[in-house]
């Protein structure tokens, strides 16, 4: 077994200072060494690079928003600001970056953009090289208009898929040296609130976790960067009536398990995937042992789940049945303030 480092992006409008570090020891099954690792504000979501040499964070500097830079030291943690590239308004709420560490992107909810940006040899970030700014909007009272809550690359890195949350859409974007195209886009149910997506393995499967209707939706993926909708399923339980809102969802590597957040419920959902179609069966609801859920994230072996309670400011850690799918809580009293995503280094 191991001991892998992860990072934790936070909000930072009460006590955090910033981007967290932490060690998961698999032998223990517990968290430990947490602390802080870049102190900035609002680092809500991060992404690290495949090669572990850089970690990008969205970032706020005063009244503007974007990303930021990092060098990485794996051994301590440490994180080396390189630079940042930010404008003005609210910062982003996801980034992404691609394999060879060429292209970075971000989603931003406030201005229901897409923006990429290129990157140079030592990291750092040049300026947007695209910004697409989304149009529409949606039945919901929050969906006034665009709300971009994702953007990342299909598993072939030949197109970018964004997630609109605002206008209930998918819309892929053909991606050449950093400039965006919209190539197709899938509208999804009206009020469904779309927010994340992840890819089966076999890269033939999308799922997409909705916010409003706290469902998983099922698409089938085209090589021309088109979806087309196969199923939905509630993350719920029959019968429950309470606010909801539905977070993030993720894979195991093998293709065999979804996960999905529930805030509100505070569960994650745990569904089946079958392999001949991709379709979900429902497993369980673990509780989140907090309040609003926002992510949670498989360690670098996935024989574990850490979660992060974003109103009641604790990481939890379960340890993950690979045959089953289900958890089992360990430690739920690991203390991060306003946590929001969590981030492992790659192995």
């Amino acid at each position: 077994m191991a001991k892998y480092r992860g990072y934790i992006g936070t909000y930072t409008k009460g006590e955090s200072e910033g981007i967290y570090t932490f060690i998961l020891d698999t032998d223990a099954g517990k968290i430990s060494d947490v602390k802080t690792a870049a102190k900035l504000d609002n680092p809500t979501y991060l992404t690290i690079s495949q090669d572990n040499r850089f970690l990008y964070s969205v970032a706020k500097e005063g009244e503007s928003g974007g990303v930021a830079a990092y060098r990485l030291d794996s051994s301590t943690g440490a994180l080396e600001k390189i630079n940042s590239q930010v404008s003005a308004g609210s910062p982003p709420c996801h980034v992404s970056v691609d394999s060879a560490v060429r292209n970075v992107f971000s989603a931003n909810y406030h201005k229901g953009t897409v923006e990429s940006y290129l990157t140079n040899e030592d990291g750092s970030l040049n300026p947007a090289v695209s910004v697409i700014e989304h149009s529409g909007s949606g039945p919901d009272s929050r969906q006034e208009k665009p709300h971009t809550h994702y953007a990342g690359m299909t598993p072939d890195e030949k197109y970018l898929a964004a997630v609109d949350l605002g206008t209930d859409q998918v819309i892929t974007y053909e991606v050449s040296n950093g400039i965006l195209k919209e190539t197709s886009t899938l509208s999804v149910k009206p009020g469904s609130g779309p927010r994340h997506l992840v890819f089966h393995p076999n890269g033939k499967y999308a799922y997409v976790m909705t916010e409003f209707s706290s469902e998983v939706l099922l698409l089938q993926y085209h090589d021309d960067g088109s979806f087309v909708q196969k199923q939905a399923i509630s993350t719920l339980p029959e019968g429950f009536t309470e606010n909801n809102q539905g977070s993030a969802i993720h894979i195991s590597s093998d293709g065999l398990f979804i996960y999905a957040g529930n805030r509100g419920h505070d569960s994650i959902a745990v569904f089946s995937v079958n392999q001949d179609n991709g379709e979900l069966a429902f497993v369980e609801h673990t509780s989140t042992e907090g309040n609003w859920p926002r992510d949670f994230e498989l360690d670098p072996a996935e024989k574990f789940i850490i979660g992060s309670n974003q109103n009641s400011s604790n990481i939890v850690l379960y340890s993950r049945d690979e045959q089953t799918g289900k958890l089992t809580l360990l430690q739920a009293d690991v203390k991060v303030p306003d946590p929001v995503c969590v981030k492992f280094l790659h192995v």
